[in-house]
């Protein structure tokens, strides 16, 4: 990965077998009109699970308690996106980025395979961290 390349993160918040997920803004520049995790770039001098507990703070408004490894990496290009599973946060998620996300919802594994994803592996991950078999 080059010297100005994105370090992502992102989390799968997971609530009562189900995930949250933010739909993005269509007029966003990167990825518009599509749902995706919750999550943000790794600013300067930060570690991925600070820089997700401060994007889940800003983003949604709570204050969540991220592991130390991610349950998924990828390096697409000049994106190195990290994502963690997130089970314990104080606070009700609340849409704090209006110019951000324009929704935000709980999907089960089933229920994502009909939504158009920012990333096309976001299907299989939602199923293996929720224990889920997706019928075909």
């Amino acid at each position: 990965m080059s010297e100005s390349a994105h370090d992502v993160v992102g989390a799968l918040l997971v609530r009562d077998g189900r995930v949250l997920l933010c739909h993005r803004s269509p007029e966003r520049e990167w990825y518009p009109d599509v749902w995706d995790v919750p999550g943000g770039h790794v600013e300067r001098g930060e570690t991925g699970v600070d820089a997700l507990a401060r994007e889940l703070h800003e983003e949604l408004g709570v204050d969540a308690e991220v592991p130390d490894r991610p349950v998924a990496a990828t390096v697409d290009g000049d994106v190195r996106l990290r994502i963690w599973r997130v089970d314990t946060w104080r606070g009700e998620p609340t849409n704090r980025c209006a110019d951000e996300h324009d929704a935000l919802g709980w999907f089960d594994a089933e229920g994502a395979c009909g939504l158009a994803l920012a990333h096309t592996s976001y299907v299989d991950l939602i199923a293996d961290v929720l224990g889920t078999i997706i019928r075909g």
